[in-house]
C-alpha cells in the first residue's frame, strides 16, 4: 500500500520517502534542475498514467494530457509549499488535463460532458511474468484485456476511484485527497465499480461455458474421417 511521502526511482516506480524532500526536489526542479524533473517525471509516470488514462479511456491521449500536465508542473512548481503529496498535487494537474480534453471533446462533438466535474487510471502492468510459461502468460494477457475491457464501459468517476484504490493501491484517504471527494464516496464508488467488474466477468464466464471444449470445424472432421478411415481397413480384412 502506497503511503504518503514518496521516493522516485528509474524504474517509475514508487516507495516511500521523507515528504521534506518532497519540497527539496520541487525546489532543485523550479531552479531549472532538469535532472531533478527527469527524476521527478520517472517516480510519477506509472500513477499518473494510469490515472490519464483511466479518465481518458485512450492511450494516445492519456500520453498527451501526461505531457501537458508535466510541462504544466514544470512551470508551476515554485508555487509547491507541500500541504499535499507531491503525488497529490500532480495529480491534480493530469486531472486539470483530463478535464479540458473532454470539454474540447464535448465542443467537438457539439454536446455536453455526461461526467460530473468532480471526475477527475493502468493500464495494469504489461509485463507478465516470465516464469509463468507462454501459456498462461497468453492466458493472464488475455484476462487483462477483458478486465479493461470491462472497467472502460465504466463511468469515469467509478473507472478512477477503482484504478487509485485497486491498481496503484492508494488509501481511502489519499484518494479523496486525490479527487476532492469525501472519504464515504471513495467507499461508496470503489465497492459500486468492484461490484460492476465481477457482474460484467461473470456474464463472459457464462458465455464462454457453452463454448468450452469446443470440438468444431476441423477437429470434428479429423475425427469422422479417422474414424470412418479405420472402419473401412476393418471390413477390408
Amino acid at each position: 500500500m502506497n503511503e504518503p511521502g514518496r521516493i522516485l526511482n528509474s524504474d517509475c516506480a514508487i516507495g516511500t520517502r521523507l515528504a521534506g524532500d518532497e519540497l527539496t526536489l520541487a525546489r532543485r526542479v523550479a531552479s531549472g534542475d532538469r535532472a531533478a524533473f527527469t527524476q521527478l517525471m520517472r517516480g510519477y509516470n506509472r500513477r499518473l498514467y494510469r490515472l490519464a488514462r483511466a479518465s481518458l479511456r485512450d492511450d494516445t491521449e492519456a500520453k498527451d494530457a501526461l505531457q501537458d500536465a508535466y510541462l504544466n508542473a514544470y512551470r508551476a512548481i515554485g508555487s509547491f509549499r507541500g500541504e499535499s503529496t507531491l503525488a497529490t498535487w500532480l495529480s491534480r494537474l493530469v486531472l486539470n488535463e483530463c478535464a479540458v480534453r473532454h470539454r474540447r471533446a464535448a465542443r467537438r462533438e457539439g454536446i455536453i460532458p455526461l461526467v460530473s466535474s468532480e471526475a477527475r487510471m493502468s493500464e495494469t502492468a504489461r509485463v507478465a511474468d516470465v516464469a509463468e510459461g507462454p501459456d498462461r502468460a497468453a492466458a493472464r494477457t488475455q484476462m487483462r484485456g477483458i478486465l479493461e475491457s470491462k472497467l472502460g464501459e465504466l463511468p469515469e468517476t467509478l473507472r478512477v476511484v477503482f484504478v487509485l484504490r485497486s491498481v496503484e493501491e492508494l488509501s481511502v484517504a489519499e484518494t479523496a485527497e486525490t479527487l476532492g471527494l469525501a472519504q464515504e464516496a471513495v467507499r461508496a464508488r470503489h465497492l459500486r465499480a468492484k461490484g460492476l467488474l465481477r457482474e460484467a466477468l461473470a456474464r463472459e464466464i457464462d458465455l464462454a461455458e457453452s463454448d468450452l471444449f469446443e470440438f468444431g470445424g476441423i477437429h470434428c472432421d479429423h475425427i469422422v474421417a479417422s474414424v470412418l478411415e479405420r472402419l473401412s481397413s476393418s471390413a477390408q480384412r
